[in-house]
Protein backbone atom coordinates (compact mmCIF):
# COMPACT_ATOMS: atom_id res chain seq x y z
CA UNK A 1 0.00 0.00 0.00
CA UNK A 2 1.27 3.44 -1.26
CA UNK A 3 0.27 6.23 1.76
CA UNK A 4 1.35 9.47 0.65
CA UNK A 5 1.51 11.95 4.01
CA UNK A 6 1.67 16.26 2.91
CA UNK A 7 2.67 18.15 5.12
CA UNK A 8 3.43 22.05 4.97
CA UNK A 9 4.46 23.31 8.12
CA UNK A 10 6.75 22.83 10.87
CA UNK A 11 4.27 22.40 13.48
CA UNK A 12 2.18 20.21 11.38
CA UNK A 13 5.11 17.62 10.16
CA UNK A 14 5.96 17.42 14.61
CA UNK A 15 2.70 15.96 14.99
CA UNK A 16 2.95 13.97 12.16
CA UNK A 17 6.29 12.66 12.70
CA UNK A 18 5.44 9.42 15.22
CA UNK A 19 2.68 8.13 12.28
CA UNK A 20 5.51 9.02 10.02
CA UNK A 21 7.53 6.38 12.06
CA UNK A 22 5.01 3.97 12.01
CA UNK A 23 4.29 3.69 8.17
CA UNK A 24 8.26 4.43 7.47
CA UNK A 25 9.13 1.00 9.69
CA UNK A 26 5.63 -1.03 8.11
CA UNK A 27 6.56 -3.37 5.76
CA UNK A 28 3.75 -3.37 4.37
CA UNK A 29 3.69 0.23 3.70
CA UNK A 30 5.46 2.19 1.01
CA UNK A 31 5.81 5.47 2.41
CA UNK A 32 5.73 8.77 0.25
CA UNK A 33 6.55 12.44 1.14
CA UNK A 34 5.30 15.40 -0.20
CA UNK A 35 6.56 18.95 1.58
CA UNK A 36 5.44 22.00 0.11
CA UNK A 37 4.01 25.61 1.51
CA UNK A 38 6.61 26.74 4.58
CA UNK A 39 8.59 23.80 4.88
CA UNK A 40 10.27 25.20 0.82
CA UNK A 41 10.09 28.96 2.24
CA UNK A 42 13.36 30.50 3.43
CA UNK A 43 11.96 33.45 5.12
CA UNK A 44 10.61 30.42 7.39
CA UNK A 45 13.44 28.33 7.30
CA UNK A 46 13.40 25.90 4.77
CA UNK A 47 12.37 23.52 7.13
CA UNK A 48 12.09 20.38 4.76
CA UNK A 49 15.59 19.81 5.79
CA UNK A 50 14.38 19.13 9.46
CA UNK A 51 12.43 16.37 7.24
CA UNK A 52 15.50 15.16 5.57
CA UNK A 53 17.89 14.90 8.92
CA UNK A 54 15.52 12.55 10.56
CA UNK A 55 15.62 10.00 8.37
CA UNK A 56 12.55 10.26 5.94
CA UNK A 57 13.05 10.60 2.29
CA UNK A 58 10.99 13.46 0.72
CA UNK A 59 9.42 12.51 -2.69
CA UNK A 60 8.01 15.86 -4.15
CA UNK A 61 8.58 19.13 -3.39
CA UNK A 62 5.48 21.33 -4.38
CA UNK A 63 6.25 24.56 -4.34
CA UNK A 64 2.36 26.72 -3.96
CA UNK A 65 3.35 29.31 -1.89
CA UNK A 66 3.77 33.06 -3.28
CA UNK A 67 5.45 35.69 -1.95
CA UNK A 68 2.30 37.58 -0.73
CA UNK A 69 0.13 37.28 2.44
CA UNK A 70 -2.69 38.80 1.67
CA UNK A 71 -5.78 36.91 0.82
CA UNK A 72 -5.45 37.40 -2.56
CA UNK A 73 -1.66 35.65 -2.54
CA UNK A 74 -3.10 32.56 -0.20
CA UNK A 75 -6.00 32.22 -3.05
CA UNK A 76 -3.52 31.82 -5.78
CA UNK A 77 -1.63 29.62 -3.74
CA UNK A 78 -4.48 27.31 -3.23
CA UNK A 79 -5.34 27.54 -6.87
CA UNK A 80 -1.51 26.52 -7.80
CA UNK A 81 -1.62 23.56 -5.01
CA UNK A 82 -4.59 22.25 -6.74
CA UNK A 83 -2.85 22.29 -10.26
CA UNK A 84 0.77 20.89 -8.33
CA UNK A 85 -0.70 18.50 -6.24
CA UNK A 86 -2.83 16.87 -8.94
CA UNK A 87 0.55 16.26 -11.18
CA UNK A 88 2.11 15.29 -7.74
CA UNK A 89 -0.39 12.19 -7.07
CA UNK A 90 -0.78 11.93 -11.00
CA UNK A 91 3.04 10.60 -10.91
CA UNK A 92 3.21 9.05 -7.06
CA UNK A 93 -0.33 6.67 -7.41
CA UNK A 94 -0.92 6.67 -4.27
CA UNK A 95 -3.24 4.24 -2.61
CA UNK A 96 -4.01 6.91 0.09
CA UNK A 97 -3.52 10.41 0.69
CA UNK A 98 -2.95 11.50 4.69
CA UNK A 99 -3.49 14.99 5.92
CA UNK A 100 -3.38 16.70 9.15
CA UNK A 101 -5.40 19.62 10.14
CA UNK A 102 -7.01 22.96 8.35
CA UNK A 103 -4.28 24.77 6.27
CA UNK A 104 -5.02 25.85 2.70
CA UNK A 105 -1.79 23.64 1.71
CA UNK A 106 -3.93 20.53 3.28
CA UNK A 107 -7.38 21.96 1.48
CA UNK A 108 -5.83 22.18 -2.15
CA UNK A 109 -3.95 18.70 -1.82
CA UNK A 110 -7.33 17.19 -0.69
CA UNK A 111 -9.36 18.76 -3.50
CA UNK A 112 -6.40 17.59 -6.34
CA UNK A 113 -6.97 13.73 -4.45
CA UNK A 114 -10.90 13.88 -4.64
CA UNK A 115 -10.81 14.79 -8.25
CA UNK A 116 -8.04 12.10 -9.03
CA UNK A 117 -10.19 9.44 -7.12
CA UNK A 118 -7.68 9.16 -4.63
CA UNK A 119 -8.99 8.13 -0.65
CA UNK A 120 -7.84 10.65 1.98
CA UNK A 121 -7.43 10.06 5.59
CA UNK A 122 -7.48 13.08 7.56
CA UNK A 123 -6.33 13.87 11.06
CA UNK A 124 -7.62 16.32 13.48
CA UNK A 125 -11.27 16.81 11.69
CA UNK A 126 -14.57 17.91 13.61
CA UNK A 127 -12.79 21.15 15.47
CA UNK A 128 -13.61 24.47 15.70
CA UNK A 129 -11.85 27.85 15.59
CA UNK A 130 -14.57 30.58 14.97
CA UNK A 131 -12.16 32.75 14.08
CA UNK A 132 -10.56 31.54 11.17
CA UNK A 133 -10.73 30.78 7.95
CA UNK A 134 -9.62 27.13 9.08
CA UNK A 135 -13.04 26.51 10.27
CA UNK A 136 -14.94 26.27 6.88
CA UNK A 137 -11.54 24.56 5.48
CA UNK A 138 -11.25 21.91 8.29
CA UNK A 139 -14.78 20.63 7.53
CA UNK A 140 -14.63 21.19 3.68
CA UNK A 141 -11.52 18.39 4.19
CA UNK A 142 -13.97 16.54 6.09
CA UNK A 143 -16.52 15.94 3.41
CA UNK A 144 -13.50 15.30 0.78
CA UNK A 145 -11.80 12.59 3.21
CA UNK A 146 -12.73 9.05 3.70
CA UNK A 147 -11.38 7.72 6.70
CA UNK A 148 -10.99 10.51 9.84
CA UNK A 149 -8.80 10.71 12.66
CA UNK A 150 -10.37 13.17 15.48
CA UNK A 151 -8.51 14.34 18.62
CA UNK A 152 -11.22 13.69 21.15
CA UNK A 153 -14.84 11.59 21.20
CA UNK A 154 -16.73 14.60 20.89
CA UNK A 155 -14.86 15.73 17.42
CA UNK A 156 -15.55 12.15 16.58
CA UNK A 157 -19.75 12.60 17.00
CA UNK A 158 -19.06 16.28 14.82
CA UNK A 159 -17.40 14.90 12.32
CA UNK A 160 -20.18 12.31 12.22
CA UNK A 161 -23.04 14.72 12.17
CA UNK A 162 -21.35 16.33 8.80
CA UNK A 163 -22.46 13.14 7.63
CA UNK A 164 -19.35 10.81 7.77
CA UNK A 165 -20.08 7.22 8.40
CA UNK A 166 -19.67 6.42 11.70
CA UNK A 167 -17.20 3.37 11.14
CA UNK A 168 -15.17 5.44 9.48
CA UNK A 169 -14.30 8.33 12.08
CA UNK A 170 -11.72 7.02 15.02
CA UNK A 171 -10.76 8.98 17.83
CA UNK A 172 -7.35 8.23 18.26
CA UNK A 173 -6.44 11.28 21.11
CA UNK A 174 -4.53 14.23 19.30
CA UNK A 175 -1.20 13.80 17.98
CA UNK A 176 1.12 16.37 19.52
CA UNK A 177 0.30 14.63 22.96
CA UNK A 178 2.29 11.29 21.63
CA UNK A 179 5.15 13.99 21.15
CA UNK A 180 5.32 14.49 24.95
CA UNK A 181 4.96 11.09 26.01
CA UNK A 182 8.02 9.78 23.27
CA UNK A 183 10.64 12.28 22.66
CA UNK A 184 13.34 12.68 25.36
CA UNK A 185 12.93 16.28 26.24
CA UNK A 186 15.83 18.50 27.00
CA UNK A 187 17.21 19.88 30.63
CA UNK A 188 16.82 23.32 31.60
CA UNK A 189 20.67 23.69 30.84
CA UNK A 190 20.24 21.81 27.54
CA UNK A 191 17.71 23.79 26.53
CA UNK A 192 19.29 27.22 26.95
CA UNK A 193 22.15 26.07 24.86
CA UNK A 194 20.58 25.16 22.19
CA UNK A 195 18.83 28.69 22.16
CA UNK A 196 21.71 30.66 22.84
CA UNK A 197 19.28 32.33 25.99
CA UNK A 198 19.28 32.34 29.41
CA UNK A 199 16.05 31.54 31.04
CA UNK A 200 15.17 34.00 34.09
CA UNK A 201 13.04 33.61 37.48
CA UNK A 202 10.03 33.63 35.33
CA UNK A 203 9.42 32.76 31.80
CA UNK A 204 6.40 33.26 28.68
CA UNK A 205 6.66 31.76 25.56
CA UNK A 206 4.53 33.77 23.09
CA UNK A 207 2.84 32.63 19.97
CA UNK A 208 0.52 35.22 17.97
CA UNK A 209 -1.08 34.25 14.58
CA UNK A 210 -3.63 36.70 12.21
CA UNK A 211 -7.16 36.29 13.15
CA UNK A 212 -8.12 35.49 9.51
CA UNK A 213 -11.66 36.24 9.67
CA UNK A 214 -11.03 40.02 10.96
CA UNK A 215 -10.03 42.62 8.45
CA UNK A 216 -6.41 44.20 9.31
CA UNK A 217 -6.64 43.40 13.05
CA UNK A 218 -2.88 42.02 13.50
CA UNK A 219 -0.92 44.80 13.84
CA UNK A 220 -3.18 46.40 16.78
CA UNK A 221 -4.10 43.09 18.13
CA UNK A 222 -0.44 42.11 18.71
CA UNK A 223 0.63 46.06 19.53
CA UNK A 224 -1.93 45.61 22.22
CA UNK A 225 0.14 42.06 23.42
CA UNK A 226 3.59 43.97 23.37
CA UNK A 227 2.60 46.57 25.74
CA UNK A 228 0.84 43.99 28.16
CA UNK A 229 4.31 41.99 27.75
CA UNK A 230 6.17 45.22 28.50
CA UNK A 231 4.91 45.44 31.92
CA UNK A 232 6.41 42.07 33.28
CA UNK A 233 9.04 42.56 35.97
CA UNK A 234 12.10 40.05 35.99
CA UNK A 235 10.43 37.62 33.01
CA UNK A 236 12.47 36.14 29.85
CA UNK A 237 9.98 36.12 26.48
CA UNK A 238 10.32 33.86 23.73
CA UNK A 239 8.40 34.53 20.78
CA UNK A 240 7.81 32.11 17.97
CA UNK A 241 6.99 33.12 14.66
CA UNK A 242 3.95 32.76 12.80
CA UNK A 243 2.67 31.14 9.90
CA UNK A 244 2.17 31.71 6.48
CA UNK A 245 -1.37 33.27 6.90
CA UNK A 246 -2.90 36.71 5.87
CA UNK A 247 -1.27 39.44 7.59
CA UNK A 248 1.67 37.42 9.30
CA UNK A 249 4.27 39.27 8.24
CA UNK A 250 3.46 42.28 10.28
CA UNK A 251 3.55 40.46 13.30
CA UNK A 252 7.09 38.69 12.31
CA UNK A 253 8.31 42.60 11.73
CA UNK A 254 6.52 43.79 15.46
CA UNK A 255 8.86 40.56 16.61
CA UNK A 256 11.61 41.64 15.44
CA UNK A 257 11.64 45.14 16.50
CA UNK A 258 10.81 44.48 20.09
CA UNK A 259 13.87 41.75 20.17
CA UNK A 260 15.73 44.23 18.94
CA UNK A 261 14.84 46.38 21.43
CA UNK A 262 14.74 44.20 24.33
CA UNK A 263 17.42 41.60 22.99
CA UNK A 264 18.09 40.79 26.93
CA UNK A 265 14.60 39.78 28.15
CA UNK A 266 13.46 38.29 24.89
CA UNK A 267 14.26 35.94 21.90
CA UNK A 268 12.75 35.22 18.59
CA UNK A 269 12.82 31.98 16.28
CA UNK A 270 10.90 31.20 13.06
CA UNK A 271 11.28 27.81 14.50
CA UNK A 272 11.82 26.11 17.24
CA UNK A 273 11.20 22.96 15.89
CA UNK A 274 9.30 20.06 18.02
CA UNK A 275 12.17 18.77 20.25
CA UNK A 276 13.28 22.53 21.69
CA UNK A 277 9.68 23.82 21.62
CA UNK A 278 8.18 21.38 23.91
CA UNK A 279 10.93 21.19 26.08
CA UNK A 280 10.51 24.87 26.48
CA UNK A 281 7.36 23.84 27.98
CA UNK A 282 8.26 22.77 30.68
CA UNK A 283 10.41 25.79 32.12
CA UNK A 284 7.53 28.56 31.10
CA UNK A 285 5.27 30.11 33.61
CA UNK A 286 2.57 31.01 30.90
CA UNK A 287 2.66 30.54 26.81
CA UNK A 288 0.87 33.66 25.62
CA UNK A 289 -1.19 33.88 22.46
CA UNK A 290 -3.67 32.11 20.00
CA UNK A 291 -2.07 29.05 18.90
CA UNK A 292 -3.97 25.08 19.37
CA UNK A 293 -0.81 23.98 21.16
CA UNK A 294 -1.82 25.99 23.86
CA UNK A 295 -4.61 24.31 23.88
CA UNK A 296 -3.51 20.78 22.89
CA UNK A 297 0.12 20.41 24.18
CA UNK A 298 0.50 22.86 26.91
CA UNK A 299 -1.80 21.46 29.63
CA UNK A 300 -0.06 18.13 29.80
CA UNK A 301 2.81 19.82 31.39
CA UNK A 302 0.45 21.62 34.06
CA UNK A 303 1.44 25.41 32.72
CA UNK A 304 -1.02 28.20 32.17
CA UNK A 305 -2.30 28.82 29.06
CA UNK A 306 -3.56 32.81 28.10
CA UNK A 307 -5.66 32.33 24.96
CA UNK A 308 -6.09 35.70 22.76
CA UNK A 309 -9.08 36.78 21.37
CA UNK A 310 -11.61 34.87 18.78
CA UNK A 311 -8.68 32.74 16.82
CA UNK A 312 -9.31 29.57 19.06
CA UNK A 313 -12.77 30.19 19.93
CA UNK A 314 -14.68 26.89 20.03
CA UNK A 315 -12.11 24.01 21.00
CA UNK A 316 -12.26 22.29 23.70
CA UNK A 317 -10.25 23.66 26.89
CA UNK A 318 -8.84 22.36 29.49
CA UNK A 319 -9.15 24.06 33.20
CA UNK A 320 -5.49 25.33 32.69
CA UNK A 321 -6.46 27.97 29.62
CA UNK A 322 -7.57 31.80 30.42
CA UNK A 323 -9.49 33.20 27.47
CA UNK A 324 -9.12 37.15 27.04
CA UNK A 325 -9.70 39.73 25.02
CA UNK A 326 -7.28 41.19 22.51
CA UNK A 327 -6.45 44.27 24.40
CA UNK A 328 -3.94 45.40 27.15
CA UNK A 329 -5.69 45.28 30.13
CA UNK A 330 -7.59 41.84 29.44
CA UNK A 331 -4.06 40.75 28.34
CA UNK A 332 -2.58 41.90 31.71
CA UNK A 333 -5.44 40.54 34.03
CA UNK A 334 -4.85 37.10 32.74
CA UNK A 335 -1.39 36.97 33.13
CA UNK A 336 -1.75 38.18 36.59
CA UNK A 337 -4.33 35.67 37.51
CA UNK A 338 -1.84 33.20 35.68
CA UNK A 339 1.13 33.82 37.94
CA UNK A 340 -1.34 33.83 41.47
CA UNK A 341 -1.01 31.18 43.76
CA UNK A 342 -4.41 30.02 43.46
CA UNK A 343 -4.42 29.56 40.09
CA UNK A 344 -0.96 27.56 40.40
CA UNK A 345 -2.44 25.71 43.23
CA UNK A 346 -5.11 24.61 40.43
CA UNK A 347 -3.00 23.78 37.50
CA UNK A 348 -1.10 20.67 39.68
CA UNK A 349 -4.55 19.52 39.26
CA UNK A 350 -5.26 19.97 36.26
CA UNK A 351 -6.17 17.05 32.84
CA UNK A 352 -5.84 17.59 29.41
CA UNK A 353 -9.00 16.46 27.51
CA UNK A 354 -7.05 15.53 24.64
CA UNK A 355 -5.97 11.96 25.95
CA UNK A 356 -2.93 10.00 26.27
CA UNK A 357 -2.93 7.24 23.33
CA UNK A 358 -0.64 5.77 21.03
CA UNK A 359 -2.56 7.85 17.98
CA UNK A 360 0.72 6.77 15.47
CA UNK A 361 -0.21 2.99 15.81
CA UNK A 362 -4.11 3.28 16.02
CA UNK A 363 -4.00 5.51 12.79
CA UNK A 364 -1.64 2.76 11.02
CA UNK A 365 -3.60 -0.20 12.12
CA UNK A 366 -6.65 1.23 10.88
CA UNK A 367 -5.59 2.48 7.33
CA UNK A 368 -3.89 -1.02 7.22
CA UNK A 369 -7.10 -2.70 8.17
CA UNK A 370 -9.70 -0.64 6.04
CA UNK A 371 -10.63 -1.87 2.49
CA UNK A 372 -9.64 1.49 0.49
CA UNK A 373 -11.63 0.86 -2.43
CA UNK A 374 -14.74 0.74 -0.74
CA UNK A 375 -14.24 4.09 0.21
CA UNK A 376 -14.54 6.80 -2.74
CA UNK A 377 -18.62 6.19 -3.44
CA UNK A 378 -19.47 8.03 -0.18
CA UNK A 379 -22.67 7.71 1.41
CA UNK A 380 -24.68 10.44 3.74
CA UNK A 381 -24.85 9.45 6.99
CA UNK A 382 -28.31 10.97 8.33
CA UNK A 383 -28.56 11.41 11.98
CA UNK A 384 -31.67 9.87 13.24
Amino acid sequence: MKVCVVTGTRAEYGLLFWTLKELQQDPDVDLQICVTGMHLSPEFGLTYKQIEQDGFQIDKKVEILLSSDTSVGVSKSIGLGVISFSEAFNELKPDLILLLGDRFEAFAAATAAMIGKIPVAHCHGGEATEGLIDEPIRHSITKMSHIHFTSTEEYRKRVIQLGEQPQNVHSVGALGIENINKLALLSRTKFEESIGFRLGDKNVLVTFHPVTLENATAEHQFTELLEALDDLKATKIIFTKPNADTDGRVIINLIDQYTKKNPEKSIAFVSLGQLRYLSALQFMDAVIGNSSSGLIEVPSFKTATIDIGDRQRGRIKADSVISCEPNSNSIKNAIEEAFSDSFQERLLHVKNPYGEKDSSKEIVKVIKNTNLSALLKKKFYDLV
